[in-house]
């Protein structure tokens, strides 16, 4: 398996960066739990794979599950909140609404409740069934730093901070830089498009009335815009139509950087990776060498998923609040 290209002293290394990443007043750590929880990685990942087997799109939405987590008040698990009649949380913001396996991550909760109560965090959880889903789809591994409290507060709204698929390169890297994050972690993370699937509605400006006088976006492969289309027409009415983000959908790989260098990529900001020479060259390089796609996605996610959030508790129920 490719992941076994990865070395120790490459985790170590990675490691040793998230460590510097603090959450509150609590550096995150790798052996947080061995005391008080030693069989939460093994708990999460056996519920992970049992929920695989049952349903092949849980990898894809539980690591885009951890990755609008992380960027909306840091890695608190503010996403898995349900709303209240007095407020309208993250999940049911519009960026939001096709988010979906919470149930993957309420499973593992109660497993562990049972085991250790009110002992591990379910921002914790998210950040490792998250890591779990790359790997049990054939991608790499990596040790996740521990120690995230969950957050009291989810907010509808602060989806709109999250980075669009209509996002061009400049506003790609105002969003990622905000948090902390680099144009490497920025096209390494873009990679997590390597699994899942995208309705009509997040592409539907590249294939229809993309400009005045150009109905598609002439950076893509003329037969692939053509493939789309029929997929999407103008006028949609299908509610689940839509597209797979590479030809492996359920596989984690590399594939997607090179079909982005062949105009198949789906959104206008996986495209916007090609029009810049700093972002361009990392996509032909991770296109080139799955080996260096992989080491620069463990080192990015490590420290996307050491954001610091506001978390103050672990919750008993990751749906609500203490």
């Amino acid at each position: 398996m490719a992941s076994c290209s990865i070395s120790s002293s490459f985790l170590l290394g990675f490691l040793v960066l998230a460590l510097i990443h603090f959450n509150g007043t609590n550096a995150l750590s790798s052996n947080y739990y061995d005391q008080t929880c030693p069989m939460v990685e093994s708990t999460v990942t056996s519920v992970v794979k049992k929920a695989m087997l049952n349903d092949r799109t849980v990898p894809a939405a539980l690591l885009r599950m951890h990755f609008h987590d992380c960027f909306i008040r840091g890695c608190d698990g503010s996403v898995l909140l349900n709303s209240t009649q007095m407020n309208q949380a993250e999940k049911d913001g519009p960026p939001n609404i096709s988010l979906h396996a919470f149930y993957v991550i309420d499973n593992a909760k109660k497993y562990l409740e049972a085991m250790c109560p009110g002992t591990v965090s379910c921002a914790d959880i998210v950040a490792l069934a998250a890591r779990d889903a790359v790997h049990l789809s054939g991608g790499p591994t990596w040790v996740v730093p521990k120690g995230r409290k969950d957050g009291r507060v989810s907010i509808a709204s602060e989806t709109r901070q999250l980075p669009a698929p209509t996002f061009n390169i400049s506003q790609l890297q105002q969003s990622f830089s905000q948090r902390g994050l680099s144009m490497n972690d920025l096209v390494a993370l873009s990679g997590g498009h390597t699994l899942g699937f995208a309705h009509c509605s997040s592409f539907q400006n590249r294939i229809h009335n993309f400009a005045t006088t150009q109905d598609v976006d002439p950076s893509m492969h003329q037969s692939f815009a053509a493939s789309l289309r029929i997929m999407c027409p103008l006028h949609n009415n299908v509610r689940n139509a839509g597209a797979n983000l590479d030809s492996t959908p359920t596989t984690f790989d590399n594939r997607y950087y090179k079909l982005l260098l062949e105009g198949k990529s789906i959104f206008t900001s996986d495209q916007a990776l090609l029009t810049d020479s700093t972002t361009k060259n990392l996509v032909t390089k991770f296109a080139y060498s799955r080996q260096e796609f992989e080491k620069a996605f463990v080192e990015s996610m490590i420290k996307m998923s050491s954001i610091s959030g506001g978390g103050q508790e672990v919750r008993l129920n990751c749906r609500f609040v203490n």
